[in-house]
């Protein structure tokens, strides 16, 4: 009895688990439609407010704004700001390129947050003093 009880709340789970995942998926879908439709509209809005009156150009319907948009995607990519639609944070993963392999590198750069404070402190007396004792060198060896 208790080993079917088991299977049960397993198999609760399981659904819970993939009706969950389902629901995320469709509201992705949702938001993604909504998303469009929305920058489709702006950029309507901003073809209508500045073409018109930067190079005389005819207003346009949201239908011609959505062709637009449609032939700007197949023309520059439909990547959004990553090269070849992810691939190269996918590479990044697989290569091992992340931030625990560059924690090394990035305390160096910690390191310079204090640099304008040691300037103007003490770099730029040191700074004249190096090149004083250069000077010396030079004036010695000549």
């Amino acid at each position: 009895m208790e080993y079917k009880q088991d299977i049960e709340k397993r198999v609760e789970k399981k659904v819970e688990y993939y009706v969950k995942k389902v629901l995320k998926v469709i509201a992705m879908i949702i938001l993604g439609i909504i998303f469009l439709l929305l920058a489709n509209y702006v950029l309507m809005w901003l073809w209508n407010w500045l073409m018109p009156e930067i190079f005389g150009l005819s207003t346009i319907t949201y239908w011609q704004a959505l062709g637009i948009f449609v032939l700007a995607k197949l023309i520059f990519g439909f990547g959004f700001g990553d090269d070849k639609g992810g691939k190269k944070s996918h590479r990044k993963k697989k290569h091992g390129f992340s931030k625990k392999r560059c924690g090394s590198l990035r305390s160096d750069f910690d390191k310079w947050k204090h640099y304008d404070q040691f300037w103007k402190e003490e770099g730029e007396t040191a700074f004249k003093a190096y090149v004083e004792r250069i000077k010396n060198e030079n004036h010695d060896t000549q």
